[in-house]
Formats: C-alpha cells, structure tokens, sequence
C-alpha cells in the first residue's frame, strides 16, 4: 500500500516535470548570442515558437492532405484484409489480420500516408504476421503493388 501512493507521486512529479521541460525559455538570448534585428525579424520569430499546446489553438480549416490515389490503391490492394481503423487525416490504415487469396499466411498491415505526392517517400507500408514481422522484400512488393495500383489509377483519371 505504501509502495502505490509513492508510485503515484512519483508518476504525478514525472509528468509535471517533462510538461515544465516542454516550454520555451523565457529569458533573452545571452549577450554572446545576440544579434541585431528588425522589428519585422522579430515578429516573425515569435510567430515561429510553438509548445505542446499550440495543437489546442490549431484552425479548424487547417488538414493534412493525404494523396487519393494512394489512399484509394492501400484499400483496393490490402482489400482481403478487414479494415479495423482509418484516420484520412492523419493517413493512417491498421487491418486485422487476414489471409491473402491463394496463400496459407496470415497477415495485418499498418499503411502511413504522410505526403500528398504520389511517390514512394509518401507511402510507408509495415506487415506483420501471427509469428512475428514480414520480409523486407514481402513488404517492399506490397509497396510495389499500393504504388503501382495508384499510378493506374491516376493514369485512368486523366489527370497525368
């Protein structure tokens, strides 16, 4: 019983004190540092500095953008697996696992979609298995087949 309400004070002191660490200093620059600036230069500095809160005070109207086309080819390709979350604003799709046709594995997916660009740097695909991760070379084929899928897609639109 003692061991708990230490625990607790221990965890509450933890949190207060990273929470404290997450803030900008508030002090000038020192002496040795400093440099002259513009009246402009500094406005802009301070619209620059951010904190853990500044997530609280984001606009509404304010989206990350996910590419379509890579959102659309993920479900088509991955379709044999049950969709267990999606987030299209952040570009994120966890499946449960599920067996592909014609094969005697079973597999689940996390797909990130981190860029509207429709390139391989905005694609990030990880496999996983019932005994463990997938091949690197199983989950670069996947990436292949999700890549090529939405460049036909694209292709198909028109829009190329």
């Amino acid at each position: 019983m003692k061991y708990g309400k230490t625990l607790r004070v221990t965890v509450i002191g933890a949190i207060c004190l990273s929470l404290a660490a997450c803030g900008g200093r508030g002090g000038d620059a020192p002496a040795s540092t400093a440099r002259t600036t513009s009246h402009k230069e500094e406005v802009q500095g301070a619209a620059t500095k951010s904190s853990v809160f500044d997530f609280l005070n984001a606009k509404p109207d304010q989206t990350v953008q996910v590419n379509r086309y890579l959102w659309t080819a993920s479900l088509d390709v991955l379709s044999f697996l049950p969709v267990q979350s999606v987030d299209p604003f952040t570009g994120v799709i966890v499946t449960g696992y599920g067996t592909p046709p014609g094969g005697g594995r079973a597999y689940r997916a996390t797909i990130h979609i981190k860029d509207p660009a429709l390139d391989a740097r905005s694609l990030n695909v990880a496999l996983q298995s019932k005994g463990g991760p997938v091949s690197a070379s199983t989950t670069r084929a996947v990436e292949d087949a999700i890549l090529s899928r939405a460049r036909q897609m694209r292709i198909a639109d028109g829009k190329l």
